[in-house]
């Protein structure tokens, strides 16, 4: 059949003959195009697309010759790309015409009555199933994303939701697409039972589960909404309690979960086979050890004659990787193989050690670092590039890097070198943090109402690592005009120096019905040495200038001390005091990280003494801060501290020298400083020579805070006193309290938010419930 027509011949005619022809082939007829040789191509219909892209995807050119093959190939093609609904073809003399029609495409995509999810979640979610702003309509990708947000509900415990979808065509060819969500009313669990359980009973297993029927802190733990996640992870919980406890052989037989048909409640039922008790008969060791079986056997956790624990056995096989992978064996591969005895109800294991070739480090790479500059991190690494792998080295310099406390997030992995066997490169990736820092303290309390104080520091200044200070605080009790620099790494052997210089005036605070005034100058300077990779030694050496007034109101204290000081025998007037304070210092770091630590130990020893000055005396302080992780997100904090300071001979203890307590950082609950002993006279707090504080905090990531893991609440226990020269500390003597606050690493600097309860506040304690501060840390 010859396929022909003039200029003026019937478009829909020629179109007609070729559709047929088309049509034909498809279905395997014997209809054949006449061929032509193609001069040009139109396209035509297209109102959004380019027409080189239909170009693109034609199988056929100008001057090619076009036949009944490129028709089909033609048709397929174009409809394969999503963008068409009608394609046909038609010859107009020598060219070949495309015409087209469009899909749609969305212009808008919205939600109503959605409140579980965020709206830019839903959008990002649907996009990715090809629904989404400027996305070619398809009716089955909509229902595809009806099914999905759906779905999501459901995994929300959301199964009374019901999604109403809109399409509405506008102009261009466009529609807007509107998902009307009735949320319903979530299903919560009224029921879980465990049957077949006969060593433990049903409480004591429900205990091992996140999914419950509810209680106090449903509302924030959502532990009573149904989640397929969930109950997948309680399941395994549920096989772990029983293998910590001997139960090699428990199974998980079947669960059921039900739905009450006004679909609010949701039964679930977990049947399980408990099986025997298994103790440890012995255990081997096979495979390539390097003659260290007896090294090797010493990090086994499991005893025999002891029941059997699927933990310990995990953490052995960790324990044994772990150490192999100090030699430089990064890919050493760790299987227990188990015996049992079900007669003797005893297995025994066999470690079967493959420790692979012995790996080196080809490169050290560092990713994420905007500001800071890699040397800065660099020097931090003690894993070296071309030397044999250690794991211990790489944890260790990922901790260096985290204790600098210049990022939010500090992460490391040791990747397989491509091409190669026996090398890795190891990648540490940092999230940077803002580390100028604007501090702002204040507290609200009924007699001081609000009060105030600020102060700037920079941190890693432009990237180098060298904190510079400039402190301007303009509390209501002090003006302080400082400027402080601390270079960590003043030598390249990481010898410290820091320096300050400052000017401080102290008054005390409005509370405070006497007055006085402490003026102090000077500057300091001091170098630290470490001796291990946790271990800094500082010593040091200050010049300060002092100078007191009174007046006829101030405390009795100072009176003394102008009196004793060569002031007149009132005590009224201005005595001057020069100091030159030595101090030596011990540090040792064992935390993970400086700004949310979860495991590890600070500590902190400081001893300041002046003998050359006219005024003598020692300040001694001693701190300690403790980590530990009770659950994946859960950190108990512990932290205590006790100072002591005294006169050198007949000297007094410099009462500007004096420690304070109460407020954040010391004891919540009570007044700023107001902790101790207090003027007869006037009521007001004194401070003390000598000081005992204790906190502890249980950590937990505060709802909603996702990646950020800086954002924390805690409840808090804190306890504390301050003492007078020569008094004995008492524990009796104590003030505590209790309450629940937050932390967060702020772009502005680290914030405090604290409410406490005092638990034995006597006549007199000045109290101040709500605190926040930024710029402390714990």
């Amino acid at each position: 059949m010859k396929l022909y027509s003039d200029r003026f011949a019937s478009p829909s005619f020629r179109r007609s003959l070729i559709g047929a022809a088309v049509l034909a082939m498809c279905a395997g007829q014997a209809l054949a195009i006449e061929p032509f040789t193609v001069k040009d191509i139109r396209v035509e219909g297209i109102q959004r697309t380019e027409a080189g892209t239909v170009f693109n995807y034609l199988p056929v050119r100008v001057g090619e010759t076009f036949n009944d093959d490129k028709s089909v190939a033609a048709i397929k093609a174009l409809y394969a790309t999503g963008i068409f609904k009608d394609v046909r073809l038609e010859q107009d003399g020598n060219v070949l015409v495309v015409l087209v029609e469009e899909r749609p495409a969305i212009a808008k995509v919205e939600f109503t009555g959605t409140k579980e999810f965020e709206k830019d979640t839903l959008v990002k979610a649907l996009k990715d199933i090809g629904v989404g702003e400027t996305k070619v309509f398809d009716k089955a990708s909509v229902d595809r994303a009806e099914q999905e947000l759906k779905r999501q509900y459901l995994s929300h415990g959301l199964y009374g939701v019901k999604i109403t979808t809109t399409v509405t065509p506008i102009e261009r060819n466009r529609v807007n697409i509107v998902f009307a969500v009735d949320e319903g009313e979530i299903a919560k669990i009224k029921q879980i039972n465990i049957v077949g359980n006969k060593v433990f009973n049903d409480k004591e297993l429900r205990e091992q589960l996140a999914l419950n029927t509810g209680g106090w802190f449903s509302w924030y733990t959502k532990a009573d909404q149904y989640s397929k996640t969930k109950l997948t992870g309680d399941i395994e919980s549920l096989k772990s309690y029983y293998l910590n406890r001997g139960y090699i052989e428990m199974q998980v037989e079947s669960t059921q979960v039900s739905i009450t048909p006004d679909k609010k409640d949701i039964y679930i039922t977990i049947n399980i086979t408990e099986g025997e008790k298994y103790t440890v008969s012995g255990i081997k060791f096979e495979g390539e050890m390097f003659g260290r079986e007896e090294e090797l056997r010493s990090l086994v956790l499991l005893r025999r004659g002891e029941t059997y624990s699927g933990e310990r056995l995990t953490a052995t096989n960790k324990l044994i990787s772990d150490r192999l992978g100090t030699f430089g064996y990064a890919f050493a591969n760790v299987n227990a193989n188990p015996e049992i005895n079900r007669d003797k109800r005893e297995v025994g294991f066999t470690f079967f050690i493959d420790p692979g070739k012995r790996a080196y480090v080809r490169h050290m790479n560092i990713a994420g670092n905007t500001t800071t500059r890699d040397e800065v991190i660099r020097r931090e690494f003690r894993q070296f590039e071309s030397s044999w792998y250690d794991a211990n080295k790489i944890k260790l310099s990922r901790d260096r890097v985290d204790r600098l406390g210049y990022f939010k997030d500090v992460t490391i992995d040791t990747p397989e070198a491509q091409g190669t066997n026996d090398q890795v490169d190891v990648n540490l990736t940092v999230v940077e943090k803002p580390t100028g820092n604007f501090q702002i303290g204040g507290a609200f309390s009924q007699s001081e109402k609000f009060t105030f104080q600020a102060a700037i520091q920079q941190a890693n200044f432009a990237g180098s690592g060298t904190t510079v200070g400039i402190e301007l605080n303009t509390s209501k009790y002090s003006r302080t005009i400082s400027f402080s620099q601390t270079n960590p790494y003043y030598t390249d052997e990481g010898v410290s120096r820091a320096f300050e210089v400052y000017l401080r005036t102290t008054q005390p605070p409005a509370l405070n019905i006497g007055t006085y005034s402490i003026k102090q100058e000077g500057g300091r300077i001091s170098y630290g040495v470490p001796f291990s990779e946790n271990d800094t030694v500082f010593f040091g050496i200050g010049l300060e200038r002092s100078r007191i007034s009174t007046d006829g109101s101030s405390p009795q204290r100072f009176l003394n001390y102008i009196r004793d000081n060569g002031g007149p025998a009132n005590g009224i007037g201005t005595v001057s005091s020069n100091a030159v304070p030595l101090t030596a210092a011990w540090a040792r770091d064992s935390r993970d990280s400086a700004i949310t630590p979860t495991i590890g130990r600070y500590q902190r020893a400081n001893l300041e003494i002046d003998v050359i000055g006219n005024i003598k005396y020692y300040r001694a302080v001693y701190e300690q801060q403790w980590y530990k992780p009770l659950h994946p997100k859960v950190t108990l904090a512990l932290k205590g501290e006790i100072d002591f300071g005294h006169g050198i001979g007949s000297k007094p203890y410099p009462v500007f020298k004096n420690f304070y307590g109460g407020g954040i950082g010391s004891v919540r609950g009570y007044l700023s400083s107001s902790l101790g002993a207090v003027d007869p006279v006037n009521y007001d707090a004194l401070g003390g020579a000598s000081r005992l504080i204790g906190n502890a905090e249980l950590q937990m990531p505060f709802p909603g805070s996702g990646q950020d893991r800086s954002l924390r609440w805690f409840g808090f226990l804190d306890g504390g006193q301050v003492y007078q020269e020569g008094q004995k500390m008492r524990l009796s003597e104590l003030r505590y309290s209790a309450g629940l606050g937050i932390s967060w690493i702020s772009p502005v600097g680290p914030l405090k938010l604290s409410y406490a309860k005092p638990l034995n506040a006597k006549p007199g304690d000045r109290l101040e419930r709500f605190q926040f501060q930024m710029g402390t840390g714990f």
